[in-house]
């Protein structure tokens, strides 16, 4: 369960990364997959116009915080 949690905060470290070189740039690679968050949910939620890149930003940031409380919860204990 631990990796499938960080499996998850990975995924959104990444979506919130790549959210953000499309908010400057062009996505030039995996931007059906990478860029679902960016396009699906902060182009059509009006509370995040104007703070395109920082909505994709702290998606990262609780993608980073999430890996890492995966990485640091205590499975069940043997013996």
């Amino acid at each position: 369960m631990r990796n499938a949690i960080r499996l998850l905060g990975v995924l959104m470290i990444l979506e919130g990364v790549s959210g953000t070189i499309d908010e400057i740039a062009v996505q030039p690679f995996m931007g059906v997959v990478l860029n679902a968050f960016n396009r699906l949910v902060v182009h059509r939620v009006s509370l995040f116009e104007g703070y395109e890149v920082f909505a994709n930003l702290a998606l990262a940031v609780l993608g980073v915080a999430v890996a890492v409380a995966a990485g640091r919860a205590q499975g069940p204990r043997t013996g």
